[in-house]
């Protein structure tokens, strides 16, 4: 008899700052990253935004926010909020 193992992957979370909230129960989420060059040995920033799934509209604007993947939600919706780490004043 054989066992399956079910190992639950650790989900990817990250932290941004919202871009945009005109959208229904979805924000604009712009993430950035720094890291060396490999071949300058030069600090990179590289910037990418994610669209959230945010069902209560509770994003604003400026806002820090943390995000966790998921399931996709939509064709470009594969992210959900997580919690609002600072609110933008």
């Amino acid at each position: 008899m054989s066992e399956t193992i079910v190992t639950e992957r650790r989900k990817k979370v990250l932290k941004g700052t919202v871009v945009s909230d005109k959208m229904e129960k979805t924000a604009t989420v712009l993430v950035e990253r720094t890291f060396q060059h490999p071949l300058y040995k030069r600090t990179v920033r590289k910037s990418k935004k994610y669209k959230i799934h945010d069902p209560n509209n509770e994003c604003k604007i400026g806002d820090t926010v943390r995000l966790v993947e998921c399931k996709p939600i939509s064709k470009d919706k594969s992210w959900r909020l997580l919690e609002i780490l600072e609110r933008a004043v």
